[in-house]
């Protein structure tokens, strides 16, 4: 069974002063809280056991607007990241969640015009590995960027300064069980955080790394507040799925 992880932690310094009131995860995107899209991607493509990870100090408030999940048809768990080191750091906390099974995993602040389900179809029909998504973005310098080979990803730089390819990994992946040691052997950042695209290189030197597209338009609406209006123009424009 598919197990679904949000992550919804990190301080939202970048969306201040908005964030001294509320986590960026519970903006108002569209006309729902942020994190519903999150949500909703999973429970479409049929993923109902979902854990929500965040900071201490806004756990209650994802408590008070989700509650137990039987709005959303689905069970919500919730873990508490007690400093926030990064995406792996974060994951790490879903080991005991996942039971040993494969999850799917969303950063809360990723927007989609589409859904997913596509992605998640075709992690079903791998034997083993991971797969992230990867959408064509004009600025690709600002992202993770994945260089391609067939259906394989030969290379992953993080914010590159000449980008090899203007294909931009966005805040979505699914993994097998063996996620979790592979960031038990992952060494802190420059900038002093576990990063995801470590755990994406180790799949990805192993040969286990593949991908499927985004497909209509993605942003990380965490990032800027031009972002964060651009996310609320595309849920409120998108069909409904």
């Amino acid at each position: 069974m598919l197990r679904g992880v949000i992550l919804a932690g990190g301080l939202g310094t970048r969306l201040h002063p908005l964030t001294k009131v509320t986590s960026k995860h519970l903006l108002p995107v569209g006309n729902e809280p942020m994190i519903f899209h999150s949500v909703k991607q999973l429970t479409t493509a049929g993923i109902t056991d979902i854990l929500i990870v965040t900071n201490p100090e806004y756990v209650g408030a994802f408590v008070s607007t989700l509650g137990s999940g039987k709005e959303f048809e689905c069970e919500f768990t919730y873990r508490v990241q007690e400093e926030a080191k990064g995406i792996a750091h974060a994951l790490a906390l879903a080991e005991g969640f996942a039971a040993g099974g494969k999850i799917a995993v969303l950063l809360g602040d990723n927007i989609f015009e589409a859904p997913i389900h596509h992605a998640v179809f075709d992690f079903h029909a791998q034997q083993a590995g991971a797969r992230v998504m990867l959408k064509e973005v004009e600025d690709p310098e600002h992202y993770g960027v994945a260089t391609l080979d067939g259906n394989r990803i030969v290379a992953i730089e993080e914010k590159p300064r000449y980008p090899k390819s203007n294909y931009a990994v966005v805040g979505v992946y699914f993994y097998d069980a063996s996620v979790f040691d592979i960031i038990r052997t992952v060494e802190p950042s420059a900038r002093g955080e576990y990063e995801i695209t470590d755990v994406n290189n180790a799949y990805m030197y192993r040969g286990d790394l593949e991908y499927s597209f985004v497909r209509g338009k993605w942003v990380d609406a965490g990032t800027t507040f031009d972002s964060l209006t651009e996310a609320h123009q595309i849920l409120l424009n998108a069909a409904d799925w």
